[in-house]
């Protein structure tokens, strides 16, 4: 079965200036990121404004997401929803559609325990085929449902498809107990852009990543040095992308991350309520802060 690996990029939902999805703005998008570098897509998660989209909006987002990669990279679809019902629909579809793989953010907002988390994976995983790769996905700072490293444990015994999880929060020692997870044979990617080096140096596969949908660039030379042996070079190439993280605010506000990608290019457009835009003041304090990141590192880039 296909396994994220290395720069996996969270994917912002482009929006027209009437407020639909953008179609033809993701599939530029889409290239975009590939030519970039990245190794894998995971639209339609936090950052890609998940909980604001419809069904047939998420459904139009990974079909366009799918058919523009090509087969180029990975492309997961994150099909997490707030029901059952839901998530079920979703998955089907992402199957249908030709994703490469699916991720399942906690439920979200309400609580779940364990035994609740346990049966929602396994009901998603079985609806599936068993060579169709499923990750978890616990982000429990957002959704409130944090899932045990022993939980993922006894979902993978359950099913056959349960691969890897994406863990978006910053504890070392909870992504090391993960890859203890099946024996050792369970595919760990850190959601915290900071520590891309230092997951990969604990044994991680890489990183699902928001901010390396604005600039890819560091996150993939990281990758790669750290791959090659060179730790120096991904050390260097990390703390070009920690300086785009602080910038861009670590993903907090996606409007930092649309305003960024304009200004390379890539018009995403704006926020769905209940966010906002960047005001002017924030605009302008942004366009300083990525020309003294620039200014910086250009004898690195």
């Amino acid at each position: 079965m296909k396994r994220l690996y290395g720069i996996t990029t969270a994917m912002v939902t482009p929006f027209t200036e009437t407020g639909e999805v953008d179609v033809p703005a993701v599939r530029a998008l889409t290239d975009f990121l590939i030519e970039k570098g990245v190794h894998g897509l995971f639209p339609l998660g936090t950052t890609g404004e998940m909980n604001k989209l419809s069904i047939e909006e998420r459904k139009q987002v990974a079909e366009a997401v799918i058919s523009q990669a090509a087969g180029r990279v990975h492309v997961f679809i994150q099909v997490g929803a707030q029901t059952m019902g839901s998530t079920l629909e979703l998955a089907g579809h992402a199957l249908e559609a030709g994703a490469d793989g699916i991720g399942v953010v906690t439920p979200f907002f309400l609580g779940a325990d364990d035994r609740e988390l346990e049966e929602y994976y396994v009901t998603v995983a079985k609806q599936l085929p068993d060579d169709f790769p499923v990750y978890l996905y616990n982000i429990p700072q957002a959704s409130a449902n944090d899932l045990k490293p022993e939980v993922a444990e006894r979902i993978v015994r359950r099913t056959e498809n349960v691969v890897g999880i994406k863990y978006s929060y910053p504890d070392f020692v909870r992504l090391q107990e993960y890859s203890f997870v099946n024996g050792g044979d369970f595919s760990v990617l850190t959601g915290t852009d900071r520590l891309l080096t230092a997951a990969l140096a604990l044994g991680c596969d890489g990183t699902v990543s928001g901010v390396s949908g604005v600039w890819p660039e560091p996150f993939v030379r990281a990758y790669e040095a750290f791959c090659m042996g060179d730790l120096e070079t991904a050390r260097t190439h990390q703390s070009v992308a920690t300086a785009y993280c602080v910038a861009l605010k670590g993903g907090s506000n996606m409007s930092y991350f649309k305003e960024a990608l304009k200004m390379r290019g890539i018009d995403v457009g704006g926020m769905r309520r209940p966010q906002l835009d960047l005001t002017a003041s924030q605009l302008s304090e942004l366009k300083s802060a990525l020309k003294k990141v620039e200014s910086r590192n250009s004898d690195i880039n």
